[in-house]
């Protein structure tokens, strides 16, 4: 039950979906028109000297997207083409391979394969490079250009060449587009314990998960031992999502304070009276992949001590994006905030730690594979607060629960290992949960 991230590194967020009529202007002084004049000094010269004909379009959206890239790795320009994009996953549904990318000095990175998708069937995994498409080297393009280039025709096929860290040699792999269905959540049930996959948090999370309450509770024709949430390799999503599906489990106070560049600039969301869990235990499952809208859940929830989060810490991403419309199909997406948990933590950087640290030992590579973070990507906004990974004490000892090896784990029909542990964590804890509730006594 690996699970994997959206076609878009952009969409690790928290998106904050606010239409712009109007919006205000920062007084520009005179230093601001002097460098305003170098630039249409070079604008001119580049239009009349450069040793192509270059159009005005062209030009100028360079200089918007070279303005953008001087700020975070989350702040862009989306035309028409990443207008259309951002929708469509937004919604549920694209057509491609299934990868979500980022663009790392020039060069295609692959964040994570999206699950069921021909890119994870094709064995792509987080931290290999796509240096061609069908041969045409990719390296130097822009990642719009490159998701396009991916995108295609379902029942088309490309090949890939993959430079994979620990392999001496690139590797070609070929692909069959396909329709990539994204949706948001998926459950099952495993030994009494009901499994709620969030995928994404588009606009249909919140009810999903909601009906998979029901679903599980009618399967099992009562009420599951606990619930685990799981929010592995989740990008994040929209804003109000992360909130609503934070809600639905909290009964009372804050889940997210959401803070602009002035200090007066303070936004909290709470929660109402209700947990649709019924107070029975949750268990959270985060990793490196776990973003944004998956880290407000599970620091929400943890902080509250709603959950116990296990796992691996996740990626680090605390701010939050708000898409600004500029015509009916492009939009600017700007960083405009950063958000803490209820306590008052900043994930950015620093991630969310797990309560309870849980490798995937039934990934038999997972201790060379390179995990990719927020604190990686260049420009990446500083955490305001220092992050500290203290350890209260290390002696260099392997975890005696965590020794198996990935074989030893296959023939004991564990696939997923995290996922295992967890289901045994939330037996436990509703066995201790039903031994320290209040007998009931009758009289005779």
């Amino acid at each position: 039950m690996a699970k994997n991230l959206l076609p878009a590194l952009g969409l690790v967020s928290a998106i904050a979906l606010i239409p712009a009529a109007t919006a205000a202007i920062a007084a520009v002084d005179v230093d601001t028109y002097r460098e305003l004049d170098q630039f249409m000094d070079v604008f001119e010269r580049v239009r009349s000297e450069y040793v192509e004909q270059v159009d005005d379009k062209t030009l100028i959206r360079g200089a918007i997207d070279g303005m953008l890239a001087s700020l975070d790795p989350h702040s862009s320009y989306l035309d028409e083409t990443g207008f259309k994009s951002l929708m469509m996953t937004t919604d549920g549904e694209y057509g491609g391979l299934g990868l979500t990318v980022t663009l790392e000095d020039g060069a295609v990175k692959v964040i994570a394969p999206t699950e069921d998708t021909p890119a994870e069937r094709a064995g792509i995994k987080a931290g290999d490079y796509i240096t061609h498409l069908d041969g045409k080297l990719i390296y130097g393009g822009t990642l719009d250009e490159a998701v396009e280039e991916m995108r295609g025709k379902p029942g088309t096929s490309t090949v890939l060449t993959i430079v994979r860290p620990g392999r001496d040699k690139p590797f070609d792999v070929q692909i069959t587009r396909a329709i990539i269905e994204l949706p948001a959540v998926k459950w099952e049930v495993k030994d009494r314990v009901g499994i709620i996959n969030v995928n994404t948090f588009n606009k249909t999370t919140t009810d999903s998960v909601l009906a998979a309450f029901t679903g599980i509770e009618k399967s099992l024709g009562g009420e599951p031992l606990g619930y685990i949430l799981d929010l592995r390799s989740n990008p994040g999503g929209l804003l109000d999502e992360a909130i609503s599906l934070s809600d639905a489990f909290l009964e009372h106070g804050e889940i997210v304070s959401q803070r602009g560049r002035e200090k007066s600039d303070i936004e909290r969301y709470y929660a109402r009276p209700g947990d649709a869990a019924d107070g029975l235990p949750i268990v959270v499952l985060v990793d490196a992949g776990s973003a944004s809208a998956a880290e407000i859940v599970a620091g929400a929830l943890q902080d509250h001590h709603r959950a116990i989060v296990m796992g691996e810490r996740s990626f680090g991403k605390g701010s939050v994006q708000t898409l600004l419309p500029l015509s009916s199909d492009t939009a600017l997406r700007l960083t405009t905030a950063r958000y803490f948990t209820p306590s008052g933590r900043s994930v950015q950087e620093g991630g969310i730690k797990p309560d309870i640290a849980v490798p995937q030992l039934s990934d038999p590579d997972y201790k060379d594979r390179p995990t990719f973070r927020e604190s990686d990507l260049r420009r990446h906004l500083i955490n305001e607060l220092k992050v500290e990974d203290e350890v209260i004490q290390e002696d260099g000892k392997p975890d005696p629960r965590f020794t198996a090896t990935a074989e030893e784990l296959e023939k004991k029909g564990i696939e997923d290992y995290q996922l295992h542990y967890a289901v045994q964590a939330v037996a436990r804890l509703a066995n201790t949960q039903m031994a320290a509730a209040p007998k009931k006594t009758g009289t005779r």
